[in-house]
């Protein structure tokens, strides 16, 4: 069965920090090494959600492995809260790149509603270019940002007024399972990722043990919605082993459903051409 890791970070092989993270789940931080790990797992490409820079020089990742999604986070605003200089054009400069297949939004670390009209350009570059708006949905690594802000109703909102963009609602929104499902349910231009559903090792017998009210209630949604045309397997890798969270999602997805989980439909909505 061929993959695609329709969510991960790459960061820079010389920090520290990240191979710590890496090495905490079984891997490594280092391109190389994912070369080998998707090799063995059948994960045939991954789309980077980027966390570097506006530049799209700076987006220079192995063409066989990986297409990106240029990120809005902290390049997103100054400091007094105002959007920097030039940002559509920054933006128009990394859709235009053909190993560029989206835009990725952090609206709870920003502190920022998705209908702000900051973010109507991106909206309307990602139309013209046929390339989704991916947005991190749920829960935030730090306690600093604002739940509010990237709870999943916000995005039925923009989803609604933006008919010609495509959506995709990173972690499936959660915890907010409930309300994830109905957006995706109700929105033919949003799509959901799986990604982040987990942290760290996993035992997965154990796993489905102590946390059978959360699991059952996952599947619950996932098979009520009946959207698996546009459910997309993502890992958020480096946060988890890729083999352990392969078998997870294999755990919530119907088998009659894991070629488009895992491939097809994550090759359509980034339009990856695999």
């Amino acid at each position: 069965m061929r993959i695609i890791d329709a969510h991960l970070h790459l960061f820079p092989e010389e920090e520290p920090q990240f191979e710590e993270m890496a090495r905490a789940v079984g891997h490594h931080n280092s391109t190389e090494h994912l070369r080998q790990a998707y090799g063995e797992l059948g994960i045939v490409h991954g789309v980077v959600m980027g966390n570097r820079s506006l530049r799209a020089a700076d987006h220079d990742y192995p063409a066989d492995l990986f297409h990106y999604c240029v990120g809005l986070d902290s390049s997103l605003v100054k400091r007094d809260g105002s959007a920097i200089p030039h940002l559509a054009e920054r933006i128009e400069e990394n859709l235009a790149a053909p190993s560029c297949c989206g835009v990725k939004l952090y609206p709870g670390y920003n502190r920022i509603w998705l209908s702000d009209p900051m973010y109507e350009p991106v909206y309307a570059l990602a139309a013209r270019y046929r390339k989704p708006v991916a947005v991190h949905m749920g829960l935030t690594s730090f306690s600093n940002a604002h739940l509010k802000y990237c709870h999943p109703l916000t995005l039925d909102e923009v989803a609604a007024d933006h008919p010609d963009t495509q959506f995709v609602m990173c972690h499936f929104g959660n915890p907010f399972l409930e309300s994830a499902a109905a957006v995706v349910e109700k929105n033919p231009n949003v799509a959901a990722d799986l990604s982040g559903l987990l942290e760290g090792r996993v035992d997965l017998e154990r796993f489905q043990a102590e946390q059978a009210g959360w699991l059952n209630l996952l599947k619950t949604w996932l098979a009520a919605i009946d959207r698996w045309d546009n459910l997309l397997f993502g890992t958020d890798w480096p946060i988890v082993n890729l083999g352990e969270y392969i078998d997870f999602i294999r755990l919530v997805v119907p088998q009659a459903h894991w070629e488009q989980v895992f491939f097809a439909n994550a090759n359509r909505v980034y339009g990856l051409g695999l």
